[in-house]
């Protein structure tokens, strides 16, 4: 008599098999919907507890719901009797060889308070493109442990979502920076086509995907990294409106744009031609900068011969501090940095940017080297409330993005009047001299 339990897990498509034998340390499955992702996340979790005794797994989706539909109770199913138990209280499925598989959802900073200091050989992100990358990054550091498990990463996505960016950048361009190694990162494509036991199924399943808006379309059909459905700047096009980095053309006025707060600084220098034409040429971006240390940088990165028009930014700064009196446009100017005030208006300034990418040649261009806004602008999503504004989540996106806002909207004129401070002295040297000044 034999106490062997025999578990039966289907039969793997081509694709799905690749995905299982995959020994890369972060491996995404997918790309168009119907595909088999949160099968193959079911099947290969179930693979891991039977193969390596005593392992720690976790499946992350963005809220318990969709966890619970699509990954719980279907993976309960392929538990014969008695192989594991299940803690509901938990959300834990203890196997009897040792294993265990806890289901997560991760929702914003309770989430990372959650997981910072937990130890997992295998994580799963199902629908990896609704998480931005720091939250991808909370969860990689949970990775590790002392057994001799082979660490792995799976997630599946599609494109489209806040993180469509990082997951587009790691696993489709491969465009890695400081830290990342090309051989980690495994990329397994799959359409519809590739699912056929769904389109057993199911034949009407590629109806319906061919029936959705063609944005939507080609990122969900075809999986086309290259279209981001809900885009709030699909003119945005690297062959137009990304250029070589160069100096600003003789004659150009030069202005800076930014965005601050201690979370970060986002500084752009842009020169207008004489034919109204912007070039995009500088940026800085750093964290954790107070305001003079802010106003430093700032100077440090433009050279001494570059005069500057204006320097503008949110009308925020202008607000005074509590515990001081003074704000932090004062701060700046008494640091040689002074500051002309843009319009508040979101859906105005956007729509300006908007005006600037328009045209052939466009009347907006970004150097090669302005990383930030050239990755972070085609990112920006539309607001779920608003179809005339964008998404402000993943909030470290909008950053540099909102800097270019401020100057699009005060080139438009837009702008508001400086702020008085200090009477008629200040009143009578600060800005454009208008009808109130003469």
């Amino acid at each position: 008599m034999t106490n062997d339990v025999v578990v039966d897990l289907g039969r793997a498509n081509p694709k799905q098999a690749k995905f299982y034998a995959s020994t890369a340390r972060y491996v995404a499955y997918g790309g168009a919907r119907g595909g088999g992702k949160s099968h193959a996340v079911r099947v290969q979790a179930v693979r891991g507890a039977l193969l390596y005794p005593g392992i720690r797994i976790l499946i992350v989706r963005r809220t318990y719901p969709e966890l619970e539909n699509t990954l719980i109770l279907p993976l309960l199913h392929l538990l014969p009797e008695g192989l594991a138990t299940y803690n509901a209280t938990n959300h834990r499925a203890e196997f009897i060889n040792g294993s265990v598989i806890r289901f997560g959802h991760f929702s914003g900073l309770p989430g990372e308070l959650e997981y910072q200091g937990q130890e997992y050989d295998w994580i799963f992100v199902d629908e990896a493109t609704q998480f931005t990358e720091r939250e991808f990054r909370v969860l990689g550091a949970c990775l590790r442990g002392v057994s001799d498990i082979p660490k792995r990463f799976y997630l599946t996505c599609n494109p489209g979502g806040v993180g469509h960016g990082w997951v587009k950048r790691l696993f489709i361009t491969r465009d890695y920076r400081d830290g990342e190694r090309a051989e980690d990162y495994e990329f397994i494509p799959a359409t519809v086509e590739d699912n056929s036991f769904l389109l057993e199924a199911s034949p009407d399943y590629i109806r319906m995907l061919d029936a959705l808006p063609e944005d939507i379309r080609r990122a969900h059909r075809y999986g086309d990294w290259d279209v981001l459905a809900g885009q709030f700047f699909p003119e945005f096009d690297p062959r137009r409106h990304v250029a070589a980095p160069q100096a600003p053309p003789p004659g150009a006025t030069i202005y800076r744009a930014i965005d601050y707060g201690l979370d970060m600084l986002a500084c752009l220098w842009i020169a207008v031609g004489r034919d109204g034409r912007a070039l995009v040429y500088r940026e800085f971006c750093e964290p954790g900068l107070i305001v003079s240390r802010a106003a430093e940088e700032i100077l440090r990165r433009t050279p001494p011969g570059e005069r500057v028009a204006a320097t503008v930014a949110p009308p925020d700064l202008w607000s005074r501090q509590k515990d001081t009196g003074r704000s932090m446009e004062e701060i700046f100017a008494s640091c040689g940095v002074p500051l002309s005030r843009a319009s508040p208006a979101r859906a105005q300034g956007w729509m300006m940017v908007k005006e600037l990418l328009q045209g052939d040649p466009p009347k907006l261009t970004v150097t090669r080297d302005c990383v930030s806004l050239r990755e972070n602008l085609p990112q920006l999503l539309r607001s779920a409330e608003d179809p005339s504004d964008c998404a402000t989540e993943p909030h470290e996106i909008t950053h540099v993005c909102d800097a270019l806002r401020y100057f699009a909207s005060y080139r438009a004129g837009a702008s508001l009047p400086p702020a008085r401070r200090d009477g008629f002295s200040e009143y009578m040297t600060g800005g454009e001299p208008g009808r109130g000044y003469v």
